[in-house]
This record gives C-alpha cells, sequence and structure tokens, in this order.
C-alpha cells in the first residue's frame, strides 16, 4: 500500500490523472482544471509522476515552447483504482449528506492558487 500511495498519493496526483485520462493537456489547461493547486504544486507533481512513468511529458520544438501531458501505458493501468476511489468519495458523500465535513478538500482555494492570466 505504501507504494501506491507514494506514486498516486495526496490531494493533487490522483486529480490530475484524473484530468489526463480524458487525454492530453498542456499545463495550463491543467491548471484550468484544478483551479484550487497552486502552479508550484502542479509542476511538482507532474514531475514525480513522469519520474515513476505514469505520465509521459512531450516538448514540441517550437516558439513559444508547447509542452503536453499524457497517462503512460503503464499510467493506464491506474484507471481502475481511480474509478474506484471516485465511486468511494461519491458513496461517501452520499452517506455523509447533511453533516459537514471537517476535512479540506480540493475546493477550498488557497490564496496562491493557479491564476488564469
Amino acid at each position: 500500500m505504501g507504494v501506491t500511495l507514494s506514486v498516486i498519493g495526496g490531494l493533487w496526483k490522483p486529480l490530475i490523472l484524473f484530468h489526463l485520462f480524458a487525454g492530453k493537456k498542456r499545463f495550463m489547461e491543467l491548471c484550468r482544471a484544478i483551479p484550487n493547486a497552486t502552479q508550484r504544486m502542479l509542476t511538482l507533481q507532474l514531475r514525480e509522476l513522469e519520474a515513476d512513468g505514469v505520465i509521459v511529458r512531450h516538448v514540441y520544438p517550437q516558439i513559444p515552447p508547447k509542452v503536453e501531458y499524457e497517462i503512460s501505458p503503464f499510467g493506464q493501468s491506474l484507471s481502475p483504482i481511480l474509478l474506484s476511489l471516485r465511486k468511494w468519495g461519491q458513496s461517501y458523500e452520499d452517506s455523509m449528506e447533511g453533516t459537514t465535513l471537517h476535512r479540506q478538500t480540493p475546493d477550498a482555494r488557497p490564496s496562491d492558487a493557479c491564476s488564469h492570466t
């Protein structure tokens, strides 16, 4: 379990992966899709996912540089795991309806979140 959580654990990695399962994304697309994460945090998480072989970073030789991220063939094996986590989260949320969740969720906006400029 520890190895799995070291690769996909945390607040932002599962969200990044979830968005990349929909197809290739540029950095700012991910930033807009996960507006509560800082650009620095997204960069760090993307680097870790790339180093772990879960995503692939494509750099296109043009000006300005174009960089896209996508799920690697190895990363595709995470799809059923992430879908199970999403399903469990929805069930949990439904079961807790009417109560206040005391956990910080990705909806809580930090002051240095990705800007859209």
